[in-house]
């Protein structure tokens, strides 16, 4: 039983608010609890071989980019510091017998907290917002304290890890936790610990360690949970604490987030919480990057591909049969892409080969952890299911967001009987993606296209997605010239004209974009909106005659429009 946490016990009892309660101190001021930084692209396309499932993409894909993606990415800064009384339970740690809310970790209590009372005649999640509304109003002039016993330099370092056999988890939660420790000078001995049977960790720990921690050799042990220590160093991320305290002492993020419920600012809901999760990264993923790429600095891997398909060692990792990959693989074969198994690269190649890459496409799994490596020139093309983008999308954006570099997914069909049943996550866990010969020729027609060799396509039907997908990874030049080269579809086709319409827009090319935006209106005369933008453009080109024109054309037929219009902007009465 010294292993377990109870969380039958009220927050108040089971988590510590580091502000009011001893225990944890700062072994040097913070910088910054958290700062915005601008986002990485990050997209997401539906290529379903069946309408209804791609409508079920779509919808989903729209709420994520209108109501939870933030305009801006926040870094949660990762500081050091020192622990009193501690106690590492599980793959938690503990202060004076109290839950630290640290990072991952932190964010894992409190899900197994509602968990854990979900049947009880309260509501757990009420509970949680009521224990960080305290804290709030408990830490309006406290702060964390800073340790005053001078520089324990020898003292030990433990971390901890949710196991040691997921990459994933290891890389992104505790190595990072190191890089951002072994900067500041510590001397003493470093343990991880793990709950897991320490049969089943994988090689790629230590591998790792030992590639870009050279200076550690010999100081780095694993070691099973339990564990208790009278003084011990430690990472702590802000993430949680950020909910600790009100928003005039750690400011509010809510500037960033879309102005609607969806994100509640700063009162500590799990959907909030979630939400923020995926618009936000740690330092830690900052400093390990960072050392990560001095680690390859001055070394040769020109031998390393630069465009390349990830597949998976089966032995090493859990088995997720990709139908349709075979065929995607062959044709990447034409454009040059190698074939790349991780698991038989060494740490510094796994890196190099992310640091130097121009694309790299895979299904999904823990090696889009190496994200984190990638250069903001590289395309990181995830192929996954719905499943995928509902359970697993948010946790890899937060690596696209640390590197910068451009992460595309495409979201096809369940790899199973019946395509069109939605699995269960807890009963099915990830189903494999199926990729359909439609998919494939969509997924080939953007890698292409980004590679500059732009397809000849027979239909606007076919055209339309394409340019759609190149213009929201803002590759606008490949699209204007696509549309150039099919120039004999857009007429009539009112997504290809608006597409044009922005392209013009984005070369700044104004009287270009007035004339694709009536094209658009004469392929769609029901859409008001295209009349407005008509109304804007001509203001620009100075063409009054035109403003006149379409205001008389929208009075004419979206009366209440034009009223709405006029009222708000009176000078277009004039025009009128």
């Amino acid at each position: 039983m010294r292993n377990q946490i109870s969380f039958t016990q009220p927050s108040q009892d089971l988590f510590l608010n580091p502000a009011q309660e001893v225990g944890m101190s700062l072994l040097r001021p913070a910088d910054f609890v958290w700062r915005p930084v601008e986002p990485a692209l990050i997209q997401g396309f539906a290529v379903s071989a069946h309408a209804e499932i791609n409508h079920k993409i779509q919808a989903y894909l729209t709420v994520m980019d209108r109501h939870k993606a933030f305009s801006k990415a926040i870094e949660f800064n990762t500081v050091p510091v020192l622990l009193q009384q501690a106690s590492f339970r599980k793959s938690f740690s503990l202060v004076n017998g109290k839950c630290l809310l640290s990072g991952a970790s932190g964010i894992r209590l409190l899900n197994r907290y509602c968990w854990e009372n979900e049947d009880d005649d309260f509501d757990p999640e009420d509970q949680l917002v009521a224990y960080f509304q305290q804290c709030q109003s408990l830490n309006t002039t406290a702060s964390i304290p800073l340790w005053q016993g001078g520089h324990p330099a020898s003292i030990a370092i433990a971390i901890e890890c949710r196991n040691t056999f997921n990459y994933y988890h290891f890389i992104t939660e505790s190595l990072s936790q190191l890089a951002a420790l072994v900067d500041a000078g510590f001397q003493g001995d470093v343990f991880f610990h793990f709950p897991n049977n320490p049969d089943k960790t994988r090689p790629f720990v230590m591998d790792f360690v030992a590639a870009l921690f050279p200076e550690l050799d010999g100081r780095v042990f694993l070691e099973r949970s339990p564990k208790d220590y009278d003084l011990v160093i430690t990472a702590f991320d802000f993430f949680c604490a950020y909910f600790q305290f009100p928003p005039d002492v750690v400011g509010s993020v809510t500037e960033f987030a879309p102005s609607d419920a969806m994100f509640r600012g700063h009162d500590a809901y799990r959907g909030s919480q979630a939400i923020l999760s995926m618009n936000s990264f740690h330092s830690g993923l900052t400093a390990l990057r960072k050392r990560a790429l001095q680690a390859i600095d001055g070394k040769d891997f020109s031998y390393l591909p630069k465009r390349f398909f990830v597949g998976r060692d089966d032995r090493k990792s859990r088995k997720r049969d990709m139908s349709g990959g075979e065929k995607l693989y062959e044709m990447l074969q034409l454009f040059g892409f190698d074939y790349v198994v991780f698991e038989s690269l060494t740490p510094l190649e796994q890196i190099a080969i992310m640091a130097n890459a121009d694309m790299m496409v895979s299904y999904h799994g823990a090696g889009f952890t190496n994200m984190l490596f990638a250069g903001p020139q590289a395309y990181v093309l995830e192929l996954g299911t719905l499943q995928t983008a509902v359970f697993r999308w948010g946790d890899f954006r937060s690596l696209a967001h640390a590197s910068g570099c451009r992460y595309v997914s495409f979201f096809a069909d369940f790899n199973k009987p019946d395509p069109l049943t939605s699995p269960s996550f807890d009963l099915d866990g990830i189903v494999p993606v199926a990729l359909s010969d439609g998919g494939v020729a969509e997924v080939m027609s953007f890698i292409v296209s980004i590679m500059g060799k732009l397809p000849q396509l027979s239909t606007a039907q076919s055209l339309y997605p394409l340019v759609h997908r190149l213009m929201a990874v803002r590759e606008y030049d490949r699209a204007w010239q696509l549309l150039e080269n099919h120039n004999h579809l857009i007429n009539g086709h009112l997504g290809l004209c608006l597409a044009k319409a922005d392209c013009h827009k984005h070369r700044q090319e104004n009287h270009s974009e007035l004339f694709a935006l009536h094209l658009a209106y004469e392929a769609d005369r029901e859409r008001w909106q295209t009349l407005v933008r008509m109304i804007w453009c001509a203001k620009k080109c100075d063409k009054p005659d035109v403003i006149t024109w379409a205001l008389a054309c929208l009075r004419h037929d979206f009366p209440k429009r034009y009223a709405a219009l006029t009222k708000s902007k009176p000078w277009m009465l004039q025009l009128a």
